[in-house]
C-alpha cells in the first residue's frame, strides 16, 4: 500500500479501549457507513471508526438543541482538540476516547487532518443557516461535510501499488463524497424542511417552481417536484460515475468497503428516482438484508470489476 502503515503493531490497553468505544459508536449510529467498514482489516476498520466517531461528534453538535452561539463555542472547542491531535499532544491517558483513537490513527496513517477542519467549517455553515443559490455554492458545503471525509478515508485506504491514475485518487474520493451528500440531501428533504433548512440550490428550486420551499413537507401549488428530484438524481448519478473511478485504485478490501457504502447510496437513489414523493412521506432507507447483499457484492469484487470494465470501454 502506498503511503499507508497498516498499523498491526501491539496496542496498549487504553488505546484499544478507545478504539472499542469508537467502534461501538459507529456500530450504533452509522446506519450505512458501518456496512462498508466491516469489510476492512482490523487496523483500517479501527481507524475508520475513529474518524467516524470524531465526525459524528461534530455533526451532533450542529444538529443538537443548543443555541447557535453555544454550538459555535462547542465546535471551536472541538477544533482546538483537533489541533492537539495535529500537534501529537494527545496521549493514551487522555480521558476522551475519541481523541485517543484519532491521535493514534493520525500516527499510523497519513491523514490529511485539515479535512476535519473543513468538516467543522461545513457544520458552522449549518449553524449560521446558510442557503445556496447555485450548485457551485452547494458544492462548497458538500466538499466540507462529505468530500473532505472521502479524502480522509483515502488516507486510511491508500492506493494499490502501481494503480494507474492514482495521482487523481483524492479528486475521485472527493467527488464520491459529493455524490453521497447529494443523495443524503434528497433523502432528508422532509426532515430538513421540518428543521427550517433548505439545501437544494435556489436556482434549481426556482426552475421547477419550488422557490417557496416545502411547508409541512408539501411542495408549493403548481410545483414540479418530481422534475426537481429527477434533475438532482441525474446530477448525483454523474458524480457517482466520476467518483467510482477510485475503485480500481484501491486494494481488494478497501475497494469492497467503498463499493458497499457507495452501493447502498446508489440503491437509495434508485428508490428516490422511482418514487420522488417518498422523500416527503418519510426517510427512504434500505432494509438490513439489502445492505448486507450490497456489502457482500462489494466484497466479491463484482462492483469494482463492473466499474473497471465500464471505464476501460470509455477510454478505448
Amino acid at each position: 500500500m502506498s503511503g499507508v502503515v497498516e498499523g498491526q503493531t501491539e496496542m496498549s490497553a487504553p488505546v484499544q479501549a478507545a478504539y472499542t468505544y469508537c467502534e461501538a459508536v459507529t456500530g450504533q449510529q452509522a446506519r450505512n457507513f458501518a456496512y462498508g467498514i466491516r469489510l476492512l482489516p482490523t487496523g483500517k476498520r479501527q481507524a475508520m471508526s475513529a474518524l467516524y466517531a470524531f465526525s459524528r461528534r461534530v455533526d451532533d453538535i450542529g444538529d443538537g438543541p443548543l443555541a447557535p452561539e453555544a454550538k459555535q463555542e462547542r465546535l471551536e472547542a472541538t477544533r482546538a482538540l483537533l489541533e492537539r491531535v495535529r500537534k501529537d499532544s494527545v496521549d493514551e491517558d487522555d480521558t476522551d476516547p475519541v481523541a485517543v483513537a484519532l491521535a493514534d490513527t493520525a500516527r499510523r496513517f497519513p491523514l490529511p487532518l485539515d479535512g476535519l477542519d473543513e468538516l467543522i467549517d461545513g457544520v458552522l455553515m449549518d449553524v449560521r443557516g446558510e442557503t445556496y443559490e447555485t450548485w457551485d455554492d452547494l458544492k462548497v458545503y458538500c466538499r466540507c461535510v462529505a468530500g473532505a471525509i472521502g479524502r480522509l478515508s483515502l488516507g486510511i485506504f491508500g492506493t494499490a501499488p502501481g494503480a494507474p491514475g492514482a495521482e487523481r485518487a483524492g479528486e475521485y474520493a472527493d467527488t464520491l463524497g459529493l455524490a453521497l451528500q447529494l443523495t443524503n440531501i434528497l433523502r432528508d428533504v422532509r426532515e430538513d424542511a421540518g428543521n427550517g433548512r433548505t439545501y437544494l440550490p435556489a436556482d434549481d428550486l426556482a426552475k421547477f417552481g419550488c422557490a417557496d420551499g416545502f411547508r409541512a413537507a408539501t411542495p408549493p401549488d403548481g410545483a414540479d417536484f418530481t422534475g426537481l428530484v429527477h434533475f438532482e438524481v441525474r446530477r448525483a448519478r454523474a458524480l457517482f460515475a466520476e467518483g467510482y473511478r477510485l475503485l480500481p485504485m484501491l486494494d481488494r478490501r478497501s475497494g469492497a468497503c467503498v463499493a458497499a457504502m457507495a452501493g447502498i447510496y446508489r440503491r437509495l437513489l434508485d428508490r428516490i428516482e422511482r418514487d420522488p414523493g417518498a422523500v416527503l412521506r418519510g426517510r427512504v432507507s434500505l432494509p438490513g438484508h439489502e445492505k448486507a447483499y450490497v456489502a457482500a457484492r462489494g466484497l466479491s469484487g463484482l462492483d469494482t470489476r463492473t466499474v473497471t470494465r465500464q471505464y476501460v470501454r470509455r477510454r478505448a
